[in-house]
């Protein structure tokens, strides 16, 4: 079992319609795939439940052992792909994992998957906190949505700071750029400077467009929704960089 994840310091920057396009794909690739949305406002069940709030579980019990996480999974959400939904009590998740010795590590919780499941995708709240560094831990590889901008290059800039002072495995970091908008000189010039930003850089960049803000509205990821859109070639250029990496 591989597990990747989609992390950003801050919203608003595709990290969670970049995490369901690529369980999606995953999954329509054979592989048995599990999206795990541990961000409280459940973006992610949106996505994938037509439109309509999630109904995810508290997640109290699965944190002290006292439920296996298979109670918390909804199978089959589409062919080969399994969901944890996202419940209002991951907000106190943190804390939890801070201050409970009860609490079962993400490492842990995951692994009775491992003999069923090919790639877990985890999508994570913003911030910098507990639970950022146990999926830094535990992820194969970090994917770092950032708008082409200086703000958000800063941002990460800083995180990547906060992964080598906590040693964390910087090396697993990988930034792509997202919500790109060529008719913008800034976005052009950062983009023609993506090989020279990062170390590991993506030539997967996702273009702004209305066929991911329908995503929302209608429930559904773009291979299903809009297959022949810039963004969902742009995502199928993505998920060719993880598999390639990840050797699944």
């Amino acid at each position: 079992m591989r597990t990747i994840a989609f992390y950003s310091p801050k919203g608003g920057v595709g990290k969670t319609a970049s995490a369901v396009n690529i369980a999606y794909l995953a999954s329509s690739s054979g592989y048995s795939t599990l999206l795990w949305d541990l961000d409280s406002q459940g973006s992610a069940s949106f996505y994938l439940s037509g439109g309509k709030p999630g109904e995810g579980k508290k997640i109290s019990k699965l944190l002290e052992g006292r439920a296996p996480i298979a109670d918390f999974i909804e199978e089959d959400v589409y062919p080969n792909l399994d969901f944890i939904p996202a419940h209002k009590s991951f907000r106190n998740l943190d804390i939890r994992l801070e201050e409970d010795e009860r609490s079962l590590p993400l490492r842990a919780m995951l692994s009775p998957l491992s003999e069923e499941t090919s790639l877990v995708v985890l999508d994570c709240p913003p911030g910098q906190s507990r639970l950022t560094e146990q999926v830094l831990k535990v992820a194969d590889l970090v994917y770092v949505p950032l708008i082409p901008t200086w703000l958000s290059l800063n941002s990460w800039k800083q995180f990547h700071e906060f992964v080598c002072d906590k040693k964390l495995g910087a090396k697993k970091l990988r930034p792509f750029f997202t919500l790109v908008d060529r008719r913008k000189n800034l976005h052009r010039e950062l983009t023609e400077q993506n090989h020279k930003l990062f170390d590991k850089p993506s030539k997967a960049m996702i273009p702004y467009s209305s066929a991911v803000e329908r995503m929302g509205e209608e429930g559904r990821p773009l291979e299903l929704l809009s297959p022949r859109s810039q963004p969902a070639i742009a995502y199928r250029r993505l998920w060719s960089e993880i598999q390639s990496e990840l050797r699944i």
